[in-house]
């Protein structure tokens, strides 16, 4: 098999920085923001301390995808967090132009589904004790080529692009596709605001209508997943009527 080549080519006002072996690039991110003059973007062809939400391990064997996006966004930290639906809608964009996009879906808060499995995952980090975060990292992995063992109650099982029938997808050229569609999912944001984000990614939303169930940690909601409301919550409907949430693990129930 052979990479596809991406049609797209590097969006105007973006750095990269390609390294071949790193602890983490969202580690990286946070050590080198200072020094860079625009939005960039780190890719590692090897992490050896990746982590995902809630500092979960993240398996990252070598020929997946792993880069984080470090920009300086005007935002508060409440605006920067909402980030993560405009990431998720230029990660499936991406995927979508190596498997067909009916495979693909969204599961809130910011894992992308294939198949219904876990195919990738964001992380956002931010950093500022004022008015507007300093920085913003949005950390991004992606199983191109080999798909983590699965962990124990994990809700998810693992696949990647290979395991799904897709052709052998190279790091930086996956890189160059979701450069691009990250930076029209900027001029979206910049253009309408976060109202149309949202009605994007809910258009691919995993399970809408339907019942889902939310593990916050202190509790465990069941309820059908009725929207997103403007603030990026999750809002359920259960048997006492509505719930926002705005933090959890989601699990769908067996039929």
């Amino acid at each position: 098999m052979s990479s596809r080549a991406p049609r797209r080519l590097w969006p105007a006002g973006y750095g990269r920085i390609i390294l071949p072996e790193v602890d983490s690039t969202m580690a990286e991110a946070a050590r080198i923001v200072r020094t860079l003059d625009r939005p960039t973007w780190i890719l590692a062809h090897e992490q050896s301390a990746a982590r995902g939400r809630r500092g979960r391990a993240w398996d990252s064997p070598k020929g997946n995808f792993a880069a984080t996006l470090i920009s300086r966004p005007q935002a508060t930290a409440h605006e920067a967090a909402k980030r993560s639906f405009l990431a998720a809608n230029a990660l499936f964009e991406s995927l979508a132009f190596f498997v067909s996009r009916e495979r693909l879906s969204l599961k809130w808060p910011n894992d992308v589904l294939l198949d219904d499995c876990k195919v990738a995952g964001i992380l956002l980090e931010s950093a500022g004790g004022g008015h507007f975060v300093d920085w913003l990292a949005i950390g991004i992995g992606v199983n191109l080529r080999k798909a983590p063992p699965p962990e124990p109650g994990a809700a998810f099982t693992p696949i990647s692009l290979i395991d799904a029938g897709a052709d052998l997808v190279l790091p930086e050229d996956f890189l160059t596709v979701l450069a691009s569609n990250m930076a029209t999912q900027e001029g979206k944001w910049d253009t309408f605001g976060f109202p149309r984000i949202r009605e994007d990614w809910l258009r691919h939303a995993a399970r809408l209508g339907e019942e889902i169930v939310a593990r916050t940690g202190k509790e465990t909601v069941r309820g059908l997943f009725d929207t997103v409301d403007q603030d990026g919550n999750l809002i359920l409907i259960t048997a006492r009527g509505p719930r926002s949430i705005p933090a959890a693990d989601v699990y769908f129930p067996a039929p």
